[in-house]
């Protein structure tokens, strides 16, 4: 017990000594060693890059996971060093919840069948989604997290004691300095009645103070290239980043080129292959004919209650219809209707022709279409009365 109070009447001594230290350098009223020009700039990109670090793991960690209460509980479940629960993503609870009403609506109907199309689309984002969000952790955050308790916490703890031996050091060379002071101002007046036994205690006291000044000195000199050593370190530091940050990217990369994949994949399903359903979304086939651009895609919404399109019958020849209909080209008063394959098809939408080839439609009305040899498959050819014109699949519903 007696040493333990006499380690801990010697510790407030050491950290007493150390408060009073700080305060006169802050005051001015103390030298302070300074540390070189390199050092320094070691400690500033140390600084600089565990700042940055710790602002770049927040942010990707709301990319990842924007819900805060989700990230709260993983917060927490990583503390308690348990393990995470599965969670289900958005996109694969929607497409649950599409596929739930495709049921209700009935799977048969033209939505009940799209709900399930896109449900089907969705699940596969999602599960893509979580793929990437667990690459992402392993690859990326993991490192990032693992320098922020680990490496930076060991530059720390030696950064705090180099200040710690600092303090001791300009605390030595204090005393020493009032020591050497005071034994030149005895020598300076003789009194041979007490100045041999007061220059001799002060003599030893310099002597004390120099030897304890060296061993300072040392220590400090130690502590200095340990803590360079780590700081140098930092720059392994930024090629590990590095190399995490080419996986993240590659990742993100990967990621978004299923979900692209997928949405191609789900038009196709959906019988549009150049894009009206999702206006200028994805770009179709350079080689086809594009339609005008009022030609665009019906209200926002609308896209998921179309019916299902059926095939149209191609007519196989038809004798007149000038060859530039082949190439895209149509002049109206050129076509001739077709002896058969011909189907009645009502109007979803209000379109507006673009140009004199066009046939302008208004809604719920009742028209006659058919295709022709070499024509866009998402145009067909449109009869009302004396009119007739090219116009959009995605804005009729054809009936059998």
């Amino acid at each position: 017990m007696d040493f333990n109070v006499k380690k801990l009447a010697s510790d407030a001594g050491v950290f007493f000594s150390r408060a009073m230290q700080f305060t006169e350098e802050k005051l001015g009223q103390a030298e302070k060693t300074e540390l070189d020009a390199h050092f320094e700039n070691l400690m500033a990109r140390a600084d600089c890059t565990k700042n940055w670090t710790e602002k770049i793991l927040r942010q990707t960690e709301v990319l990842l996971q924007p819900n805060l209460s989700a990230r709260v509980e993983e917060f927490l479940y990583e503390k308690l060093d348990r393990k995470v629960p599965s969670r289900v993503t958005n996109g694969e609870l929607l497409a649950q919840y599409m596929t739930e009403a495709a049921n209700d609506f009935g799977p048969g109907t033209p939505y009940g069948k799209t709900l399930i199309k896109v449900g089907e689309t969705q699940r596969r984002l999602g599960a893509a989604e979580r793929d990437f969000i667990q690459s992402a952790s392993i690859n990326f955050l993991t490192p990032l997290r693992n320098f922020l308790e680990g490496d930076w916490r060991t530059i720390s703890k030696e950064r705090r004691t180099l200040q710690n031996c600092r303090l001791d050091l300009d605390a030595c060379k204090a005393r020493l300095k009032k020591a050497k002071a005071a034994e030149a101002k005895a020598a300076a007046v003789p009194d041979f009645q007490e100045t041999r036994p007061r220059n001799y205690v002060l003599s030893a006291s310099a002597s004390a103070a120099e030897h304890e000044l060296r061993l300072t000195q040392t220590e400090f000199d130690r502590q200095a290239e340990v803590t360079r050593l780590l700081l140098e370190g930092i720059s392994s530091t930024h090629v590990n980043h590095l190399r995490c940050l080419h996986e993240f990217v590659e990742s993100q990369t990967n990621y978004y080129a299923q979900c692209y994949q997928y949405m191609l994949d789900l038009q196709k399903q959906l019988g549009s292959s150049k894009g009206e359903i999702f206006s200028g979304t994805f770009v179709g086939n350079a080689e086809s004919t594009s339609p005008p651009a009022a030609a665009a895609s019906p209200p926002a919404g609308a896209a998921a209650t179309l019916p299902a399109v059926p095939t149209i019958p191609v007519v196989p020849t038809i004798v007149g219809v000038p060859s530039a209909v082949a190439e895209g080209v149509l002049n109206p008063n050129e076509v001739k209707p077709p002896a058969s394959g011909t189907r009645k098809a009502r109007v979803l939408y209000d379109y507006e022709a673009a140009d004199s080839t066009e046939l302008a439609l208004l809604a719920d009305e009742m028209i006659t279409v058919y295709s022709l040899p070499g024509m866009d498959p998402d145009w067909l050819i449109g009869e009302r009365g004396n009119q007739k014109g090219k116009v959009p699949v995605t804005y009729l519903e054809l009936l059998s």
